[in-house]
């Protein structure tokens, strides 16, 4: 089989006509990921050059075969007909394999355009696998070198016949990328915005915004390339949620479903973008001006965005978690000159400011102060007003969690654990799993996990029965569901299974309050129960070798019943009486 993996300028770009004709932006955006994360199990060319055949893996692995000069021809065994993200994935991995750009499949549209208008090649690239200089950022130094925009850029020119020509397309070089801060960058982003991107509510049009924001800009250092991806989706972010915050006084805030999938999905995009290492060797790089005004941007954002959206709040927090936290080019002084600027906000933000991500973004920067008592009282102030959810604690959990720090993430556990009521069980499944790993490694936060779920209930009932089973809590457990009312004929057989072979006599009160209950409804359907769940008790007895005190109970119970003849029916049915 053929491994020589290259393809020519020609059939590269065909390859990208065919992408950008046969995939949405959103697949696009979705395979990117799969990609990022390693998702393609393997790819191999066949010996005809022409088909790619590739193993990438989903929720199962997902067989696709891909035809390189008929990317509509290509298949997939997943459920989707159309073009699916696995076989972009696959696509990305083939183009790394033949040392052309990724960027280029996933801004495949824009590329097209500008490479039909232009009549170059498509990123033809470096032979690294990292985005190359794409046909519209080779567009874009042409234009720089000829002197960028011109004074009167703003204005249509005229030709010498009369007509109107078309005004030049703003543009970034590399030098005014550097030299211009983050805020200018978005004010020529809204200058290429134009007329023809005035609504961006699908996934479709903010795909379009992201591909015409590419092709502003020449190849760059890997850092600065960075930042400027980042920049542009934040640009697309913020074009989708102002109209949505505008028309909230009138209406009521309300996003409709392709748009909020749009939203998701740019969202899910940038904070992919936030978790690639920053390639920035150290504080005194020239682009450390830039990072520090896009951690001011995201503030400004974050704490003014309706508490509806929680758009921009993850992403300020991606940014201090992956770009800017201790192990990366954080430090002590830049903490606390944030946490400086967030007390700032609220006097000068007063009632406009959003409560939550303000107290969650300060819990952040103590947490990397280690200073968590001041963390605490923050969040005690604060209280039940917050509103606080499970999901807006992972950052802090899972900080303390990568860097095994046990002591502390047990103490937030203690004090965030009353705050989190209200919440249906599968919404509390990662703190209960949090505690599961606190105390596997620190067995003497065990008594402190059981007084804080038993604090919590009845909202932390399922986690605090699964910590009870997992840590064979036996008899605490029954008691439970003995105390709450449970029915053992609620829970399936495999439940009880673990209690039958490790402690059967703990289920005997069980079933047996059981039985009584189901007897005094005085119906067919309470007399069925009682019957089989008196099958399970006639096992349980002879599992524990008390047969003769199973006959006993047996013979009071059915002469005590004598006269209920439908039970009486049911109990012959069940082969207990003859």
């Amino acid at each position: 089989m053929d491994t020589d993996f290259t393809i020519d300028d020609t059939a590269w770009r065909r390859l990208l006509e065919g992408v950008a004709a046969h995939f949405d932006e959103l697949t696009r955006m979705r395979g990117f990921q799969y990609y990022k994360q390693g998702r393609v199990e393997s790819l191999a060319l066949r010996d005809d050059g022409v088909h790619v055949d590739a193993r990438v893996k989903d929720t199962r692995m997902h067989e696709a075969a891909i035809d390189l000069g008929y990317i509509a021809g290509s298949t997939c065994d997943c459920s989707l007909e159309r073009g699916c993200s696995h076989l972009i994935a696959a696509l990305m991995q083939y183009a790394e394999q033949c040392g052309r750009p990724i960027q280029a499949i996933v801004n495949a549209r824009a590329g097209v355009k500008i490479a039909h208008k232009t009549g170059d090649g498509i990123g033809a690239g470096s032979g690294t696998g990292r985005p190359g200089p794409s046909a519209g950022a080779s567009a874009a130094r042409t234009g720089a070198e000829r002197g960028g925009e011109q004074p009167n850029a703003g204005r249509p020119a005229l030709r010498s016949g009369g007509a109107v020509s078309p005004r030049p397309r703003p543009t970034l070089t590399e030098q005014e990328l550097t030299e211009l801060s983050v805020a200018q960058w978005h004010e020529r982003f809204l200058l290429r915005k134009g007329p023809l991107h005035m609504h961006v509510r699908t996934a479709q049009e903010a795909g379009a915004l992201l591909d015409e924001l590419q092709a502003m800009r020449p190849e760059l250092p890997y850092a600065l390339e960075q930042l400027f991806n980042l920049h542009a989706s934040l640009f697309v972010l913020e074009q989708m949620v102002k109209p949505a915050q505008a028309d909230w006084r009138q209406s009521g805030l309300f996003m409709g479903f392709h748009a909020q999938q749009a939203l998701d999905g740019l969202v899910a995009q940038t904070r992919q973008l936030l978790e690639e290492k920053l390639a920035l060797a150290s504080g005194s790089s020239a682009y450390w001006r830039h990072l520090l005004e896009t951690a001011a941007l995201l503030r400004e954002r974050m704490l003014t965005e309706d508490k509806t959206l929680h758009c921009f709040a993850p992403l300020y927090q991606s940014l201090w978690l992956h770009w800017l936290s201790p192990a990366s080019a954080g430090s002590k002084p830049l903490y606390e000159e944030e946490l400086q600027q967030l007390q700032a906000a609220r006097q000068a933000l007063g009632n406009a400011l959003s409560p939550l991500p303000w107290t969650i973004a300060q819990c952040l920067l103590l947490l990397f102060l280690e200073r968590d008592g001041e963390a605490f009282r923050l969040l005690r102030e604060r209280g039940s007003s917050l509103l606080l959810k499970p999901g807006h604690l992972t950052a802090l959990l899972e900080t303390l969690n990568g860097a095994g720090q046990w002591e502390r993430l047990r103490d937030w556990l203690i004090e965030t654990g009353p705050l989190l009521t209200g919440f249906r069980a599968d919404d509390l499944a990662p703190y209960g799993d949090y505690w599961s790993i606190v105390a596997g490694q620190l067995p003497e936060a065990e008594p402190a996990m059981w007084d804080t779920l038993a604090a919590m209930l009845p909202f932390s009932r399922k986690i605090y029965e699964q910590a009870l089973a997992a840590h064979g809590k036996w008899e605490r457990w029954i008691d439970y569901q003995i105390y709450s009312g449970e029915e053992p004929l609620s829970f399936r057989v495999g439940d009880l299974k673990p209690i039958e072979k490790e402690a059967p006599e703990l289920l005997l009160p069980f079933y047996h309050q059981a039985v009584e209950r189901y007897v005094l409804q005085k119906n067919r359907d309470g007399y069925k129960a009682a019957t089989k769940l008196l099958k399970r008790l006639s096992k349980l007895y002879a599992r524990l070798k008390r047969e003769e005190r199973w006959e006993q109970f047996f013979a009071a119970f059915a002469g005590r019943n004598s006269r209920l003849r439908a039970l009486q029916e049911e109990l012959r049915k069940g082969g207990l009486l003859s």
